[in-house]
């Protein structure tokens, strides 16, 4: 089968053609660049418009093909820009009737996944995907491709490309801003990670602010780069220890980044699994990444009804099942001494005055400069060994706290024996399910209402005791409050609520919902479901 692929969510347009054993058989494409200012979506709709029916010619050249041997069209479905997603989609329909073959709308970032895959080998890797509309951490479990981590705001290449125009580097802000780095030094910028989410938009201001303040634009460029990519591997890193796959994947157009490429590399190898990226021409956005991922929807699903090829602007890449993907892992080669391997932490199991202990030792990321490893570091160790006491004081079960070391930026606390709740939740009766779900709220409830937010709350972050389903109420500990804060805000409760969703969503999609809502009936709070259901609706596209 001859799939034929059309591209152009935002500023670039592409054709590309693929068989059905993954050979690339053609790829044409142009890109938008605006005169001033950044990419209106008229314009780019009216560059797609002229584009397309020149570069679909061109395909077919580059393929040695003619229009009676294309078996099947696809065209990206969305997310992205409006006008351009209905040129797009306008262009996919007149070719497939004309030609009266099927029809196939996909999920841009899907695209981006699946072709990195075909083109480096990986078969079940946790991507980063970041490019000028989408920042996101992507992983398959339980049927889907699941967002483990995205912006708040706006995506990296976004905040590149404003503060470039900003400042008068000119767009697009990515090269530019690299390229000027190379030449500076470290200054203080806010570093934003909320539980496996990440936020751009007030590292963006603190870099506007240091240039209208006179610092040098290669300090700035330099800290902002620095900062903003080990957030984004941070994230990444944590998804990574949380699913326990071997394989990392970085795609997009920013990962044309040599800086943010060596960044992705180091922390796969500190996590002794493989690190994978595509050619540069299939990182960005391209027709073959929509060819290739329109013949895997259409092996699994056939073709869409003309009716159904409406565009879907704020398309979420976990809308999809995605049967087709491989969903094998191997065992860590983790040295003996390591009992696991955090995301930001190696813990080992030690004695200390007779008692069994944990130490969570949080050690040097080589991916991070120095500035910010040692600043991060530090104030995670001291937050972390005060709000554990604060946490306790809430009658929330957490481990004894033996020592602190912020100069080794260590803990020693009391060793919990029994299960962690994300590998036996799945595996409880429901009556049991329930019960250990309404009990996880109610504990929730209690440190919330100390204003105390955990920060990355998952199932790997609670046990339950000597695994006594016995007595669940009196049994639940609650650990790891390395990125917790104090907060009254409502909007930051629920937050910390919907990174536990997620991460209930990971383990076994089939029970998240229902176990979910146990959490908040635990809770007892309507203004808190009031305010995760706000939040949910806003969506984090930002095209």
């Amino acid at each position: 089968m001859i799939s034929l692929g059309i591209e152009g969510t935002a500023e670039k347009t592409g054709v590309g053609i693929v068989d059905s054993d993954g050979n690339v058989l053609a790829m044409a494409g142009e890109q938008f660049y605006p005169k001033e200012g950044g990419i209106h979506p008229r314009e780019a709709a009216e560059h797609h418009a002229k584009w397309i029916p020149k570069l679909i010619p061109e395909a077919l050249e580059q393929a040695n093909l003619n229009y009676n041997d294309i078996d099947l069209i696809s065209f990206s479905q969305g997310p992205g820009l409006g006008p351009s997603l209905r040129t797009v989609a306008t262009a996919a329909r007149s070719l497939a009737l004309s030609l009266n073959v099927p029809i196939v709308g996909v999920n841009h970032c899907i695209g981006h996944v699946e072709i990195g895959k075909l083109d480096t080998g990986a078969l079940n890797p946790v991507t980063l995907y970041v490019s000028g509309g989408n920042s996101q951490v992507i992983a398959y479990e339980s049927g889907r491709y699941r967002i483990f981590g995205e912006t708040l705001d706006i995506a990296i290449g976004n905040c590149l490309d404003q503060f470039s125009r900003d400042t008068g580097l000119g767009h697009p802000g990515g090269p530019v801003v690299e390229k000027l780095a190379k030449k500076g030094s470290y200054i203080d910028l806010p570093y934003v990670v909320k539980g496996m989410d990440f936020s751009f938009s007030g590292l963006l201001s603190a870099a506007l602010r240091a240039h209208e303040k006179g610092v040098a634009i290669e300090d700035i460029c330099y800290s902002l780069q620095e900062t903003a990519f080990a957030m984004l591997v941070e994230v990444t890193e944590r998804a990574l220890a949380h699913t326990e796959k071997d394989e990392v994947l970085l795609c997009g157009g920013v990962s044309a980044n040599s800086r943010l490429r060596e960044m992705m590399k180091t922390m796969a190898e500190e996590h002794y699994v493989d690190f994978y990226m595509p050619e540069m021409k299939y990182s960005g956005d391209n027709g073959v990444m929509i060819a290739w991922l329109g013949h895997l929807m259409y092996n699994a699903y056939g073709p869409l009804d003309i009716k159904d090829t409406q565009i879907l602007q704020r398309f979420r890449t976990d809308e999809v099942e995605a049967p087709w993907v491989d969903n094998q892992k191997r065992k860590l080669n983790l040295p003996p001494e390591l009992s696991a391997k955090g995301a930001e932490s190696d813990i080992y199991e030690a004695k200390w005055l007779g008692e069994d202990v944990i130490v969570k030792n949080r050690v040097s990321k080589s991916y991070r400069i120095p500035e910010i490893d040692n600043k991060i570091r530090k104030h995670r160790t001291k937050s972390e060994a005060k709000i554990l006491s604060d946490v306790k004081r809430t009658g929330v079960r957490t481990p004894i706290l033996y020592d602190v070391d912020l100069e080794e930026k260590s803990i020693i606390m009391e060793k919990i024996n029994g299960h962690l709740v994300k590998d036996i939740i799945g595996r409880l009766n429901p009556d049991k399910r329930n019960q250990l779900a309404y009990t996880i709220g109610e504990n929730i409830r209690l440190f919330h209402d100390g204003d105390i937010i955990h920060g990355d709350l998952t199932g790997s972050n609670m046990i339950l005791v000597n695994n006594n389903l016995e007595d669940i109420p009196n049994n639940l500990a609650i650990f790891d409050f390395g990125l917790g804060k104090y907060s009254d805000l409502l909007e930051d409760k629920a937050a910390d609520l919907l990174v536990l969703k997620k991460s209930f969503q990971s383990i076994d999609y089939k029970i998240a919902n229902e176990t979910f809502d146990k959490i908040l009936e635990g809770y007892g709070s309507n203004k808190i479901v009031d305010k995760i259901a706000d939040i949910e609706s806003r969506g984090r596209y930002t095209h």
